[in-house]
């Protein structure tokens, strides 16, 4: 469905030290960091789409995060929700919901949310039944 995701910061060397190893717990692959100008970006498996990119806005205007926009990975685990919003948090990150089931969603929805460096709100979601 999607090409990419996009998301804008405002430090890129700070957000690498966030995404990286978020990404990294996601099991997602490092595809390409581009330093000057600057983005980074990683992409799914086994394809090379959808990617999820961060990097400075193209206009180079100050990013600012939206209202009511959320990116959320997904996740083969329960436990791996769990991992990620921990090292998100313990990155710097900000809680935006802690792990636990969502049955306003539907009965098996396991997520969490939370925010990066720049506000950006990020979940992470398994919707097996465990």
């Amino acid at each position: 469905m999607f090409s990419h995701v996009f998301v804008g910061v405002s430090d890129f060397e700070r957000a690498m030290a966030f995404y990286r190893p978020v990404m990294e717990a996601l099991g997602l692959r490092l595809r390409f960091v581009e330093a000057s100008r600057p983005w980074a970006g990683w992409e799914s498996a086994p394809g090379e789409r959808p990617l999820f990119l961060v990097g400075r806005p193209y206009d180079r205007a100050p990013h600012q995060p939206g209202n009511g926009q959320m990116v959320a990975f997904l996740a083969d685990s329960r436990e791996r929700v769990d991992g990620v919003h921990a090292l998100a948090l313990a990155r710097g990150g900000l809680c935006g919901g802690a792990p636990g089931l969502r049955p306003e969603y539907h009965p098996n929805y396991y997520g969490a949310y939370f925010r990066d460096l720049d506000g950006n709100k990020l979940g992470v979601a398994c919707h097996r039944e465990e």
